[in-house]
């Protein structure tokens, strides 16, 4: 299923971005870019004046992000009916080291977004969901593994946040110091951060004989 949302999401009053307003965005690029480059979402809600975040994985279908668990779980079982919840998804791009402690800050993207999540019913939606995130992962893997059967479907619980209620914000760039700091004989600068795949390990339990895909010898993002 795919909502329709804008080029642009018009902040609403709980997505607006209030501190340092000039690294909000709300273009539907910017968003998705940040969304389907991040493999672990938390999803906030609360049970009984009780708050909870729980870190899953998700993926992007559409204007739409879906996330999954067991059944039995209880943010699956609380959440599928209905209680308002909070998607946060971030990404950590370098460390900011300024020539004051107070100025050190940290590049980064990240989304917030809002609303009912929906728990999906329909199989051939069920089983989209779960091909994006096999797929977002490690592309190629979805047709090479043994497909869910009806018993691992029945146990995995699926739902679906439209995204229509969400925002963005980012920090790039050097250290911002005070005028004054900028005269101090210390080192400033940013440290890079980025996720670097190693080489496949074999599963001991596996045939020698099968040669390791390509997919996961040559992956990068």
């Amino acid at each position: 299923m795919r909502c329709t949302v804008p080029e642009t999401i018009p902040p609403a009053e709980r997505t607006r971005v209030v501190r340092e307003s000039h690294r909000g965005a709300y273009d539907r690029e910017t968003i998705y870019k940040i969304l389907d480059e991040g493999f672990v979402c938390h999803v906030g809600f609360s049970i009984d004046g009780q708050p909870y975040v729980i870190p899953t994985l998700f993926a992007r279908v559409g204007d739409a992000i879906y996330f999954h668990g067991s059944a039995a779980s209880r943010m699956l079982r609380n959440v599928s009916d209905g209680i308002p919840v909070c998607v946060t998804v971030t990404l950590t791009d370098g460390f900011v080291l300024a020539r004051s402690v107070f100025n050190h800050s940290m590049n980064y993207r990240s989304v917030v977004a809002l609303g009912k999540a929906i728990l999906v019913d329909g199989l051939e939606e069920k089983l989209k969901a779960l091909h994006a995130f096999t797929e977002k992962i490690l592309p190629g893997r979805w047709s090479d593994a043994r497909q869910p059967n009806e018993k691992e479907l029945k146990a995995t619980s699926v739902l679906r946040l439209p995204l229509t209620e969400v925002s963005a914000k980012m920090r790039m760039g050097p250290p911002e110091d005070d005028a004054p700091d900028y005269a101090l004989p210390i080192w400033a600068g940013v440290i890079p951060l980025s996720h670097t795949p190693g080489a496949p390990i074999r599963d001991e339990k596996c045939d020698p004989a099968i040669p390791t895909p390509a997919y996961a010898t040559h992956y990068k993002r």
